[in-house]
């Protein structure tokens, strides 16, 4: 490991198909990382059992997500590429800083908030839990830098409360983390309801591109993409369709928006939406391929993901032991 490196940790659930949102604001940024940081990427499906999982959907969809983050570009002679179930460190890590952790910090976080009203007595001990997971995730690989969304800027916040707490505690054991938030991270907005998000849960399915759908299928998606009845290509906050759609173009293409702007002046929106309809599929149509190529040659997958896990769980055990022993535990 290069010393001079910063390190880098993210990961991504495996509880639902990744979608264009899920590529261009995470995936696309994290390739250009891999040869200026030191970056872990795990499929954190210890995560997705928060909320009840298929067991065969699990185990398609893990192996799912690792195929799209190579076929997406990330190189794992590169990056340490592993399923954080297959590091147990996660999971212990995550036992010791819950004692680090007060249960009020939990119950204050948003996400808890929203899905305890959603699922009222029947909410698990492990969606309270979920922001020790992720700070065990972040804090065992210590880690300078964390891609998050704004969603999960509090569970960094939360992060940093943690690691502070035990350096006061002990002595200097974690890096404080910081959140990397990208200088292009496109945030890609719901093609329905362009004031949201862009995410899988929502119920209409035009709302949302996912990574693995057909080339018709975006194109109808696209088509159908609100914008408004201005029938100008202008980027402001006033139009949200078209500023989303004009992102998704800038974020695949690179063209500036300015260029966007003058490209489609006084045009209209139909020959723009179908560009952004081919760029869309121009991008995903060789990823898919790959995706499904990688998905057949269950060996190739199984050795990355083993010796992810081996460089994973040689460096993550290493800070593990180093939070037992402050601790006072006796090494085994």
């Amino acid at each position: 490991m290069e010393e001079n490196k910063k390190i880098i940790f993210s990961g991504i659930q495996p509880s639902g198909n990744l979608t264009l949102g899920n590529y261009l604001g995470a995936l696309k940024n994290w390739v250009k990382l891999q040869d200026e940081y030191e970056c872990y990427y795990c499929v954190v499906d210890l995560h997705a059992i928060t909320v009840r999982q298929e067991p065969k959907d699990l185990r398609r969809r893990t192996l799912e997500v690792l195929a799209i983050y190579l076929a997406a570009g990330l190189d794992p002679e590169k990056n340490t590429i592993f399923i954080q179930s297959h590091v147990p460190a996660h999971a212990e890590g995550a036992w010791l800083l819950n004692c680090f952790t007060y249960t009020g910090e939990l119950s204050r976080m948003t996400q808890f908030k929203d899905k305890s009203q959603r699922y009222g007595e029947s909410i698990s001990a492990g969606l309270l839990d979920y922001p020790v997971l992720m700070a065990a995730d972040i804090l065992l690989y210590n880690a300078n830098l964390v891609p998050v969304g704004k969603d999960q800027k509090q569970h960094l916040e939360l992060t940093r409360d943690i690691a502070e707490r035990f350096n006061s505690l002990y002595s200097p054991t974690f890096n404080i983390p910081e959140p990397y938030i990208p200088e292009l991270g496109a945030k890609v907005m719901d093609l329905q309801e362009p004031t949201k998000k862009m995410s899988k849960s929502a119920d209409n399915p035009n709302s949302y591109i996912l990574i693995m759908d057909p080339p018709d299928v975006i194109r109808k998606k696209i088509s159908r993409a609100v914008t408004d009845s201005l029938g100008i290509v202008k980027y402001n906050d006033e139009q949200p369709g078209v500023k989303n759609l004009i992102t998704i173009l800038n974020a695949i293409t690179g063209m500036s928006i300015d260029q966007i702007e003058k490209k489609y002046e006084g045009q209209g929106y139909a020959q723009f939406k179908l560009d952004v309809a081919d760029a869309i599929v121009n991008e995903l149509e060789p990823i898919q391929k790959r995706i499904n190529e990688i998905l057949n040659d269950k060996e190739y997958l199984e050795s990355i993901y083993r010796k992810g896990a081996e460089k994973a769980n040689y460096v993550a055990n290493k800070m593990l032991r180093k939070m037992q022993k402050k601790i006072g535990f006796i090494p085994r």
